[in-house]
């Protein structure tokens, strides 16, 4: 399960990405490549946007390659820093796009490039401070399913975003089984791409994944033999909310090896590891992102005070973490 080489270039590539939903129609942000060659019409890009500029490095630079600024000059000089070499060869080309200004939510297919099937809708919060302040993270913490995201809008992102997508895998002749991850922006009432990812998202997996109410294996199998139109796929009733403990310190220095406890039984709740370690039966902390606590509920809130109150139960020094996830909604 996963993209060819080429097709993934839609996460690989920002200015691929954005060349394939110009020719296939898919709405997204205005935007301009950006070489060293070009840069005064780069320069001249910024000087034209009525507010924030967004500044994408085209490769992949590990989460950390987006710049949003409002103020001109500086986005003009962290253009050239970009350009020389700031996120090394992921932005000897950059991408400025216009700012689109709205709330965000993730959309996931599972498609052989023909056919597709549509998991569970999440949201995700990526900052690492309450409110959406701070540094941008690997990811807090998610919810599914999104309050605002309804049937006309689905309706819309199947229509405008997902089926172009698909005919256009089909129309550049990409094989591709696997999953595409939309990140999408609901503005005004209607959809628009800000990125593609090959693959899930992280931490809107541990919450979309939990939600499916089909075996996942049988529908990688339907995907590989070209059988995913016969497919339904099931979504439980229930709503999910994960919260991710992370190591004092993160997205910035942190220490590793802190000792994890656990002073309950934690039955309300599903633990996802993601950065720890086993060490002489002992549960070590092992990366910046720790643990994601995933529960169920009839909605997000119920869910979020079911992982809180797990949280409660985990101990590890200068263990981090957002009481808010879902603040917005």
């Amino acid at each position: 399960i996963g993209p060819s080489k080429i097709a993934s270039q839609l996460e690989g590539s920002k200015a691929f990405a954005n060349e394939f939903m110009a020719e296939f129609n898919i709405p997204t942000a205005g935007y301009l490549t950006i070489t060293n060659e070009n840069i005064q019409e780069g320069y001249d890009f910024i000087d034209a946007q009525p507010g924030n500029i967004v500044l994408k490095a085209d490769g992949l630079a590990a989460g950390k390659g987006v710049l949003i600024i409002e103020d001109k000059t500086e986005a003009k000089s962290a253009l050239k820093e970009m350009l020389g070499g700031k996120f090394g060869d992921a932005s000897s080309t950059v991408v400025l796009e216009e700012f689109l200004d709205g709330i965000e939510f993730s959309v996931f297919v599972l498609t052989n490039a023909k056919d597709y099937v549509v998991l569970p809708v999440a949201k995700d919060y990526k900052r690492i401070g309450e409110g959406d302040t701070g540094l941008n993270t690997g990811g807090m913490g998610a919810v599914s399913p999104v309050p605002f995201v309804d049937d006309a809008m689905m309706k819309k992102v199947i229509s405008q975003i997902i089926d172009p997508t698909i005919h256009g895998l089909q129309t550049r002749g990409y094989d591709y089984d696997g999953f595409i991850f939309f990140g999408l922006i609901n503005v005004d009432g209607d959809p628009y791409v800000i990125e593609y990812n090959c693959r899930m998202g992280d931490p809107e997996t541990e919450v979309v994944i939990p939600r499916l109410d089909t075996d996942l294996m049988d529908l990688f199998i339907a995907t590989t033999n070209d059988q995913l139109a016969s497919v339904k796929v099931n979504h439980k009733k229930e709503a999910a909310a994960t919260i991710m403990l992370v190591s004092g310190g993160y997205p910035e220095a942190y220490e590793k090896n802190k000792e994890i406890t656990l002073s309950g039984q934690a039955s309300e709740s599903i633990l996802f590891h993601a950065g720890t370690k086993s060490d002489n039966g002992k549960w070590m902390t092992n990366g910046g992102r720790v643990l994601a606590v995933t529960s169920y509920g009839p909605d997000f809130k119920t869910s979020l005070k079911k992982s809180l109150s797990t949280i409660e139960q985990i101990h590890f020094d200068k263990m981090n973490f957002r009481k808010d996830i879902g603040f917005d909604l």
